[in-house]
């Protein structure tokens, strides 16, 4: 209102593609797993096509991120840059069309987008700024700017408030934006906000020059029965680039080793089973040993750069997705992991026998 602008609400994920279209935003506003969405539809696209398509992009991709790292004052001038205007216009214009004729930047909030889907919007010309807020600060408490964009982080303070990093890693700030405290309920009001107005996120941190990184929420650290201990979401978002995997609930509070229950792509699951000579209908083809086996060499890809102790040795694999008509995922597209867990308690009980 304050910018004279006019919002347009998407009507469903569905519709989106021509929503863009007809709206053709300025600005859109979003969260990662719409992006997500996105770009395992281009990976598909690029798996089924011939190999020279899957380099060109490839490219496009790489071009386009030097040349935005050299903006942003990080990189210095390469000779993949002279293929860049070239490549911009025959792939990355495609693919910038699609979300409308005058869009200028994506805000991506309310969950960590990963950094390769991030670099590669980036790299074909969609500027992505990931920015982060939580209600009880009014929302927002950083962002990423054009000038000064790290797709690795959530952006750098807004004027007006002060960030610290507490106990534990964890985020804490104070501002005007801070709430006066929850209705009716003094004991939460004091457990989130303390004496000194200082509000407990409860989302670990840290602050590197100058930008926000969020490494996780200390409720969903796991801690292994070695002490080890596993911000899942970071897991989750890696092993979510492959096209394969559709959504990844990383588990194994208070085990020897890790587990993960994923929601698999409903093509590429197709594709997988055929070539093990299952049938993708049966449930059972779920069970199969050379498809756990392939699943997992997959999955130990997607995190060859975590710890040794951060890797994936049990799998339940499913093909009904969680969403928020039955009551898995919130209005803002995050897992529910609490109602998950309790959904699959069964299967989780055999996890790991």
């Amino acid at each position: 209102m304050m910018a004279g602008a006019s919002v347009t609400y998407a009507r469903s994920i569905n519709q989106l593609a021509d929503d863009l279209q007809e709206q053709a935003p300025t600005i859109l506003i979003t969260v990662p797993r719409l992006l997500e969405r996105i770009h395992s539809r281009i990976e598909q696209k690029l798996v089924k096509g011939p190999a020279v398509s899957r380099w060109l992009f490839r490219l496009a991709v790489a071009s386009g991120w030097r040349n935005f790292e050299r903006r942003q004052g990080r990189a210095g001038w390469h000779p993949v840059l002279l293929l860049h205007p070239l490549l911009q216009r025959l792939i990355g214009a495609k693919i910038v069309q699609r979300f409308g004729e005058r869009l200028r930047f994506v805000v991506s909030g309310g969950a960590p987008l990963p950094f390769g889907i991030a670099r590669t919007f980036i790299g074909l010309g969609i500027t992505i700024l990931q920015g982060y807020g939580l209600s009880e600060s009014s929302p927002q408490v950083c962002v990423n700017r054009p000038d000064n964009n790290n797709p690795r982080s959530a952006g750098t303070i807004l004027d007006g408030i002060e960030v610290r990093i507490g106990a534990d890693n964890e985020l804490l700030v104070r501002g005007p934006g801070v709430m006066l405290g929850y209705w009716n309920d003094r004991v939460a009001t004091s457990s989130t906000i303390d004496q000194d107005g200082w509000l407990h996120t409860g989302d670990q941190g840290a602050i590197i020059d100058g930008h926000i990184h969020i490494t996780g929420r200390i409720k969903d650290i796991l801690v292994l029965s070695n002490g080890e201990k596993v911000p899942p979401a970071e897991m989750e978002c890696a092993i979510a680039l492959d096209p394969l995997f559709e959504q990844v609930l990383v588990i194994g509070e208070g085990q020897a080793s890790l587990g993960a229950l994923i929601v698999i792509n409903g093509e590429e699951w197709e594709s997988l089973a055929r070539q093990h000579g299952l049938d993708p209908l049966q449930e059972v083809s779920l069970c199969d040993r050379h498809v756990q086996r392939e699943v997992l060499a997959r999955i130990a890809h997607t995190l060859h750069d975590f710890p040794a102790y951060a890797k994936i040795r049990h799998i339940h694999l499913m093909r009904e997705p969680w969403t928020m008509e039955n009551g898995l995922m919130t209005p803002t597209l995050k897992l529910k992991r609490d109602a998950i867990q309790a959904r699959y308690a069964r299967e989780l009980s055999n996890l790991w026998n």
